[in-house]
């Protein structure tokens, strides 16, 4: 009996490991990484990518796939994604420029070139690498040009080195950032821009299959493709950035911490206002804000506060309005094209600011021109009727329910109306008041 079951298991050994076989090879079935970068090439963009190679490796992946369609953007953020692109050793990167029509313009062709693998869609381009330099006035000066040839030639040599990593045309590189010339998928393959063009991500997985890059052979065809998000932070940074939205929680910084200061107590313009400063900071210190914008856009605010406190006919109003448009178009000057803050933004923004202004300095000039309504002094000006007769040496009257002494040059009988002329301590100066039908 014994025999005969081990001769049943020895017969059903291949069997049975066939069928594990089988499970093995299909928990081994390949994966890819994909992140979708579209837009700006920011400080959001650069951690995105990070953490794509990070989680890329995490799970093992055969490669990871950068899908990317960009106008461009800073040059900081486009070296630190180049780096950790040339510092890959051991996970293949592809950049696919995708959808149909997107580009790698600018910043994206650098990040193109120093992928392991460069794919494009049909009807995509690649190239317009010139870097853009605004001079503080808008026009050019001898520094500045002596400045945008520096910054040609190190852009120049350092797309030149990434090219030749990589083993593309370093010539075609070069000019595209000294010509700013820029060429369709097509004539990009045909020049040795790029390795491949392919119509979706199907085809793009089944045509690296088989490749060799970063010291391995990629198993791509049928792989499993894994998403990677961007997570909340990601998300978060890369709105908070946006020029117009700085701006914005620029103008509720300063609505919210003058409104707190005109208005003690009333907390929420005032935690408003701080929260909108903190995130400013915070934005600043990610993006390279010019800080002669934000001495302006201080400048402006103290030219409104003074206008409330010394009147000049809207002067410092006019003066605070100018500082600040011009502070707001210096404060993204630094910045490229495709991040600027265009006009639509800036004019409604200085006009608002300067209503708000306006509309403090005129209730603030309003009230130092008009009568206190509290105190002693709000009492000169008004009627009372006389309770005991008044002459020089004094009487008395009932005004605002309560009765008090006065005296007065002229004799005024009991129950004749006065009007408060001064106040001296506890006594009133009163004059009479022609008609007794006079009422307070």
């Amino acid at each position: 009996m014994i025999g005969l079951l081990l001769s049943i298991l020895i017969a059903g050994s291949p069997a049975l490991a066939q069928t594990d076989s089988l499970a093995d090879s299909a928990q081994a079935k390949p994966t890819v990484a994909v992140i979708s970068v579209e837009g700006t090439i920011s400080p959001t963009a650069t951690n995105y990518i990070t953490r794509g190679i990070k989680e890329a490796k995490g799970m093992n992946a055969q490669c990871l796939i950068v899908q990317l369609d960009t106008p461009g953007g800073l040059l900081k953020s486009t070296q630190n994604i180049v780096q950790a692109f040339l510092d890959s050793d051991d996970l293949p990167i592809i950049v696919y420029v995708a959808p149909e029509g997107a580009s790698a313009a600018s910043a994206g062709t650098f990040i193109t070139m120093a992928s392991h693998i460069a794919v494009m869609a049909p009807a995509t381009n690649i190239g317009a690498a010139s870097p853009v330099q605004m001079s503080p006035g808008g026009g050019t000066s001898q520094p500045d040009t002596v400045m945008q040839k520096k910054i040609f030639n190190y852009s120049e040599s350092y797309i030149k080195t990434i090219a030749e990593r990589r083993g593309r045309n370093a010539e075609w590189a070069i000019s595209a950032v000294r010509d700013g010339e820029s060429i369709t998928a097509d004539r990009a393959l045909e020049i040795n821009v790029i390795d491949l063009i392919a119509n979706d991500r199907a085809d793009l997985l089944n045509k690296i299959d088989g490749r060799s890059a970063a010291g391995k052979t990629l198993k791509t065809a049928g792989a499993k493709i894994t998403e990677i998000p961007k997570n909340l932070a990601e998300s978060f940074l890369g709105f908070l950035i946006r020029p117009e939205v700085i701006l914005i929680l620029t103008m509720i910084a300063i609505y919210g911490i003058i409104g707190e200061v005109t208005n003690p107590g009333a907390i929420i313009p005032g935690v408003a206002g701080v929260i909108a400063l903190i995130l400013v900071l915070y934005a600043s210190a990610a993006m390279p804000i010019n800080i002669a914008g934000f001495a302006l856009i201080g400048l402006a605010i103290i030219l409104f506060i003074s206008e409330a406190f010394t009147p000049a006919f809207g002067l410092l109003i006019a003066g605070g309005s100018v500082s600040f448009f011009l502070g707001a178009l210096m404060l993204f000057q630094d910045l490229p094209e495709s991040m600027s803050l265009s006009w639509g933004w800036l004019i409604p923004a200085t006009a608002l600011t300067a209503l708000f202004f306006f509309w403090i300095a005129y209730y603030g000039i309003k009230i130092q021109f008009t009568k206190s309504t509290t105190g002693k002094e709000s009492m000169i000006g008004k009627r009372a009727r006389v309770t005991d007769t008044i002459n020089r040496e004094g009487g008395r009257i009932f005004i605002s329910g309560e009765y008090w002494n006065a005296v007065s040059d002229e004799k005024i009988e009991e129950g004749r109306w006065c009007e408060v002329t001064d106040i001296k301590g506890l006594t009133m100066k009163v004059r009479p008041v022609q008609g007794d039908k006079y009422s307070a």
